[in-house]
């Protein structure tokens, strides 16, 4: 596992901190599942914007649509 540093605004450590404490984990954890989390919502994204694009590919090439 590598090292990153992130520099957090106060006002935010003590948010991540208070949450953390109420989920019953460290800050370390609570932190890494948010990063996973917001990381798996950007690739479903990206999964969800390439099939459309293939499917827009597809209805262009093939001119059928429904009116």
């Amino acid at each position: 596992m590598t090292t990153t540093t992130v520099r957090l605004p106060e006002e935010l450590k003590a948010r991540v901190a208070a949450a953390a404490a109420r989920t019953r984990t460290t800050a370390h954890a609570f932190i890494l599942e948010a990063i996973a989390e917001k990381t798996a919502n950007e690739e479903r994204r990206a999964e969800f914007d390439a099939h459309a694009e293939e499917r827009y590919t597809r209805v262009v090439a093939s001119g059928m649509t429904i009116p």
